[in-house]
């Protein structure tokens, strides 16, 4: 469903500014904010309870992302929430890699036990995500795509079918296989 708003559709916004109109991006964010927003929610529930990054900073990052310097090229909403979705992703897993860092120097300064317990937080399994997903892109691009989209922009498989010109059944199909696939890749990083 296209959000709308006093500021106009979505895909008309976008439209807009593929069209030149430098202002249609920032007309654009009230019109998105909520929906960006609950994308945001939707990641952090799934990190740690103490995790530093907020929705509305995780949503000011991402959307700073989107607009960048160039002309922005999003043909449509459900386009636009998938490339957020893959910032956000992008966004997080670069906070668990610098926060992993941190924690290896200091590592180095604690007892072994401690230092080992450190090891099996979060952030790591999130860079083991993200390394995987990689990986499943680099095999097959339109899996890890659909990843992106299902699990982490929040889109449903008729929402994914309609953005890549499948069917719905398809979408779902090769759903399972991707996850099938990162289940038997994360098997092995789990165990490192």
């Amino acid at each position: 469903m296209e959000a709308s708003g006093p500021a106009g559709s979505v895909t008309q916004l976008l439209h807009e500014a593929r069209a030149g109109d430098k202002s249609a991006m920032d007309r654009l964010y009230p019109v998105i904010y909520g929906e960006l927003r609950r994308l945001a929610g939707s990641y952090l529930r799934r990190e740690r309870p103490d995790h530093t990054l907020q929705s509305t900073a995780l949503v000011n990052e991402a959307y700073l992302r989107l607009c960048g310097d160039s002309t922005p090229d999003y043909q449509d909403r459900i386009h636009f929430i998938g490339v957020a979705a893959r910032n956000m992703r992008q966004i997080l897993v670069d906070h668990a890699r610098h926060r992993n860092a941190r924690k290896r120097s200091s590592a180095m300064k604690m007892p072994l036990d401690e230092a080992i317990a450190a090891s099996n937080e979060r952030p790591a399994a999130m860079i083991a995500l993200d390394e995987a997903l990689s990986d499943l892109e680099k095999y097959n691009e339109r899996r890890a795509r659909l990843i992106e989209m299902r699990f982490f922009g929040g889109l449903t498989a008729e929402e994914s079918a309609e953005a890549l010109g499948l069917t719905a059944a398809a979408v779902r199909k090769e759903l399972r296989l991707a996850q099938a696939w990162l289940e038997r890749e994360l098997a092995p990083r789990a165990g490192a």
